[in-house]
């Protein structure tokens, strides 16, 4: 028989404290009842001896010391799961907010998952098709893998993360399930109705489950809210045999509402206010993508973050790094040159891309090619660094060749239409014409099979 507990002991910000409480356990739901008509749900974040500290999802507004009735579920949260989750819009908790009704289902889930036992994951390999050149040609994103995007304020991350639902896939030629988890965190009305509207335009609903976490939606609600979408793309990806992408957007926001209810809490401040246990918080997140040894399904990442004053050393994108595989990271003076996607090509890598591009999975050339488009493009910021001292007429004919290319590159391989989705072979074959107008002895990075194979110099203009 439940118990009920009759009062608080104390009220501090979105957090309450209970005593003489028995047998609660760390994470554990309770509900919680105000004057017997409003109810709210919490969650244990700190139990010992006899006293629980419990996190209330929908805030302590109208909590009286005296006015409210805990009752303790004796389960962690947990959210009901099926199949028919995708083409379905829910708030940060799973709760249905699209008006379609309740998910009716026998399986349950813990939303604080289990970490996947490194034993028993299987190393990534094939890649996803984002229908971007940056992306796919470049930093290729493999299947499995946890590639974020670093980004800053007012840059067209929100735009890019809808295109990418609409775009991404698993390539032309295969038969496997596709579907995407999207989660947004602290975001506004506004972008949230962007966001319905691209992926329901586009036709993208049906494959799309989507969490919104609103920026007037209580600042706890935040911190759940990328758990419920894991827990629903790993049953999605392990026992529905599906492959999974999962975007997550802000991860900004979701340190924020950290750092705040920390703050609530009385905790020891770490680097710049933020609690000194983010570090684990990000991992317990990113770590939960991966592929799982006898299982057809899995689960890749693409956390969006903007950075504080694009400051790529803040704490947020600084911890990222260190968990995932690499990063995407947005430029302010491509945008402001009207580059869209504003990808930064050079501080942008996938670690995991070597093993899922080339023969049998992308095309044989792919790797010669980024790496002699990586190398190349580093030179034009050697000749433009050059330019603004001497000035551009002064420099040599190669330095100029590589000033053209590096123009032609941002525009035409970087740059591309905001509903243009390439594929990979229009990709690399963009690459190639490319690198057309740069002297063969030049390209120092590929095979001379593949140059004898793919490249071809730029025909000269007639006058």
């Amino acid at each position: 028989m439940a118990i009920e507990y009759l009062g608080l002991s104390e009220i501090n910000g979105p957090l309450i404290a209970l005593e003489g409480v028995q047998d609660a356990s760390y994470e554990e739901i309770v509900e919680i009842s105000i004057d017997a008509k409003k109810k709210e749900l919490g969650r244990i974040i700190e139990c010992y001896k006899d006293k629980a500290v419990i996190q209330v999802f929908g805030g302590t507004e109208n909590m009286s010391l005296r006015n409210t009735h805990t009752k303790l579920t004796g389960h962690p949260m947990e959210i009901a799961l099926s199949p028919e989750i995708l083409g379905r819009t829910f708030n940060g908790l799973g709760e249905p907010i699209d008006g379609l009704g309740e998910i009716v289902s026998d399986v349950h889930r813990n939303v604080n998952g289990q970490p996947l036992n490194p034993v028993t994951r299987e190393y990534p390999r094939n890649y996803i098709r984002t229908g971007f050149s940056a992306i796919d040609g470049l930093t290729t994103l493999i299947r499995g893998q946890k590639l974020p995007i670093f980004s800053g304020n007012g840059l067209p991350h929100d735009q890019l993360a809808a295109q990418l639902v609409k775009q991404a896939s698993l390539g032309e030629d295969s038969d496997e399930q596709f579907g995407i988890v999207f989660a947004a965190m602290g975001v506004k009305h506004d972008v949230a109705d962007f966001f319905r509207r691209a992926f329901d335009e586009s036709g993208a609903y049906e494959h799309v489950a989507m969490f919104l976490n609103l920026a007037n939606d209580p600042v706890v609600e935040r911190l759940i809210t990328p758990k419920v979408a894991l827990t629903a793309a790993e049953y999605l990806a392990f026992e529905c045999n599906m492959h999974i992408l999962v975007i997550l957007t802000d991860m900004t926001s979701f340190a924020e509402a950290m750092r705040e209810v920390s703050s609530s809490k009385g905790e020891i401040p770490s680097r710049k206010g933020y609690p000194g246990y983010l570090y684990s918080e990000l991992a317990a997140i990113y770590e939960r993508a991966g592929i799982v040894k006898g299982v057809k399904g899995s689960v890749t990442q693409i956390p969006i973050l903007t950075m504080p004053n694009d400051d790529i050393t803040h704490p947020i994108p600084d911890l990222t790094g260190y968990i995932t595989e690499g990063q995407i990271v947005l430029d302010r003076e491509l945008h402001g040159q009207a580059v869209y996607p504003p990808i930064s090509v050079l501080p942008s890598l996938s670690r995991l891309m070597k093993d899922g591009i080339g023969e049998g999975f992308t095309r044989e050339d792919h790797q010669d090619l980024a790496n002699q488009l990586f190398s190349s493009y580093a030179k034009v910021g050697d000749a433009r660094a050059l330019a603004s001292v001497i000035g551009e007429d002064e420099l040599s004919p190669i330095d100029k060749k590589y000033l053209e290319f590096g123009k032609a590159f941002e525009a035409r391989f970087v740059g591309q239409g905001p509903d243009e989705n390439r594929t990979i072979e229009e990709t690399l074959d963009i690459g190639w014409e490319l690198l057309g107008m740069l002297p063969r002895e030049e390209l120092d990075r590929a095979d001379t099979k593949i140059l004898d194979k793919y490249y071809k110099p730029a025909q000269k203009e007639e006058n």
